[in-house]
């Protein structure tokens, strides 16, 4: 059995994490099956959105600490392994976010540590009720130094920190609140909540979501008046793209558009 499956429904690809045994941890094969899966998906126009979540009783409990332990075995204690699997796992967040097509996260149980660094990383994220999300390694010891980037880019600083230093849990409901999750629903309605709003940003024109993505990520980094300059490009772009002239044509003439893409 694969440690990710992927079906297809329609224009939605949902990628499901199956290695319940370990909480669907980021182990070496669960990093590079993930990668590997992203990149091909970032590559294939027929799908629009992309759906993660994890089989089992969990979301994901971040990195696989057994894994980790037996690094340390190595000469140097571990530190080249250790430097590789960070740099392995930004990777995969770096490749979530630049992908044309969004990704909601489907949380349920737990997601901690890098797991829920994760839930940050996707572009979109719907749990269940009764989730439970934290940034708990200091409570061994080891700070969440990498899943602090994507956390502390989503929910206020002081929160943030609070979650960081403190290794306590926070709720589904919290996790709205803060902003790091869009929405958490009743855990029997998670499924068809999340194949919901994936259906309906699949509805959308593809290449508008495509440019749209890009850019909100790119002028989060920019001074205002530069974000301005840049965003206005971008719609210089878009408008000029065929589909979207038909969009427009068709809101004004009262009809469904007939899109290439």
């Amino acid at each position: 059995m694969a440690i990710l499956e992927m079906t297809q429904r329609g224009a939605v690809a949902d990628l499901v994490m199956n290695a319940p045994e370990r909480l669907n941890a980021l182990s070496d094969e669960m990093l590079a099956a993930l990668h590997e899966t992203l990149d091909a998906l970032a590559n294939t126009p027929s799908v629009r959105v992309v759906t993660l979540a994890g089989s089992g009783k969990a979301f994901c409990a971040g990195h696989d600490l057994r894994q980790m332990t037996a690094m340390r075995q190595a000469e140097d204690g571990g530190a080249r392994a250790f430097k590789d699997l960070f740099e392995r796992c930004t990777a995969v967040m770096a490749r979530v976010q630049s992908m044309p097509q969004p990704v909601i996260a489907q949380v349920h149980g737990i997601a901690t540590a890098a797991g829920c660094q994760l839930v940050a990383t996707c572009d979109l994220a719907v749990a269940a009720q009764g989730t439970r999300f934290g940034v708990n390694g200091v409570n061994i010891g080891l700070f969440c130094s990498t899943p602090m980037v994507a956390l502390s880019r989503n929910i206020p600083r002081k929160q943030a920190f609070e979650m960081l230093t403190t290794g306590e849990f926070i709720s589904a409901e919290r996790a709205v609140e803060l902003g790091l999750i869009n929405r958490a629903v009743a855990p029997e309605a998670l499924n068809a909540e999340t194949a919901a709003l994936a259906d309906q940003i699949a509805s959308k024109l593809g290449v508008a979501v495509k440019y749209g993505k890009q850019a909100f990520y790119e002028q989060l980094q920019m001074p205002i008046a530069q974000a301005y300059a840049f965003t206005g490009d971008v719609m210089v772009e878009n408008m000029a793209h065929p589909d979207t002239k038909e969009g427009i044509d068709a809101f004004l003439e009262k009809r469904d558009p007939q899109w290439t893409q």
